[in-house]
């Protein structure tokens, strides 16, 4: 088991000490104006159901959009609906650890973000009363978790996204699946059925059409959010000095000083996240987008519209 730093490898430890730095956020409380779940969004996270719970007669101050006219013909007195909340609702945390995630230029690792993501995800749906569980993959195997409410849940899902991220290694074989996160979303779809929150967190590498679909299959009848995770390397290359990239056991070093290195290397970085960030937009969910050069909880707060006076 590699040292768990929470820069390149997480722990359970860390990621169950990741509750409290949630308790004051929520994908489903009202967002303010300039959050990316307002506006436009904020029919798409629904926040839990209600189900019919049976006709009666109308009293004074009955939500006369209650009323159910058919009854109230049939019957000639007004007659209303009433309805109860849900007690509970399911949600996927989707955390990605193939080896595309294993990277990272300035702070952290895309994995470890990504894993802290999760983590925080998780608390938050289990602070707001909902039942947990999520699909933790990388390129070889999909690891599920069934939703239910409950801490020992959390804990469990937060234990395989610990156990997948401490498997990674730079001399581990290249993905030998170039369609490991379609699958996932497959899977996804599978076990989610409608009114799911479901959040996705991944760099999404390898993603295309067929994602596309998956994507808005997902969003037909739940509530899904898609958490990006970038390197900044793919927004801007360093000018100059020389760039060390190991495949495990082969080693490279580009001198990213010369133009001839430098402008063909960064518009593949940058173009790569552009089209990918550009599909992601097309499906019409939700994109929140976070980098390995800052805690993932301050983005995360920074992303669901909090004030900059309110990050800690």
């Amino acid at each position: 088991m590699e040292a768990a730093d929470g820069l390149v490898y997480v722990s359970l430890a860390q990621l169950m000490a990741l509750e409290f730095k949630a308790r004051d956020l929520s994908f489903l409380a009202r967002q303010p104006r300039g959050s990316i779940l307002a506006g436009n969004h904020a029919s798409r996270l629904r926040g839990r159901g209600l189900n019919f719970d049976e006709l009666r007669r109308y009293q004074p101050g009955d939500d006369l959009r209650h009323l159910d006219w058919r009854a109230s013909l049939r019957t000639g007195k007004p007659v209303v609906r009433t309805f109860t909340e849900e007690r509970d609702r399911p949600a996927l945390i989707v955390v990605d650890q193939r080896m595309s995630m294993f990277f990272g230029s300035q702070r952290s690792f895309k994995s470890a973000v990504a894993a802290e993501l999760g983590a925080l995800a998780a608390w938050m749906v289990f602070h707001a009363g909902d039942r947990v569980g999520g699909l933790v993959f990388n390129d070889q195997r999909i690891d599920s978790i069934a939703p239910l409410r409950s801490r020992k849940r959390v804990e469990a899902l937060l234990s395989r996204i610990a156990q997948q991220n401490q498997a990674l290694n730079a001399g581990n074989p290249d993905a030998e699946d170039e369609d490991q996160l379609d699958k996932a979303l497959q899977r996804c779809l599978a076990v989610a059925g409608h009114d799911h929150l479901i959040c996705i967190v991944s760099d999404f590498a390898g993603a295309g059409e067929r994602t596309l679909q998956l994507m808005r299959q997902l969003a037909a009848h739940n509530d899904v959010v898609a958490l990006q995770v970038y390197d900044p390397m793919a927004m801007k290359l360093p000018s100059d000095g020389r760039l060390l990239v190991t495949q495990g056991q082969l080693q490279v070093e580009l001198a990213v000083e010369k133009r001839s290195v430098h402008q063909p290397l960064g518009d593949f970085l940058g173009g790569r996240l552009k089209d990918v960030t550009t599909l992601l937009r097309r499906s019409q969910v939700p994109l929140m987008m976070f980098s390995t050069a800052e805690e993932a909880h301050q983005q995360l707060r920074a992303e669901l519209g909090k004030s900059s006076g309110a990050r800690r």
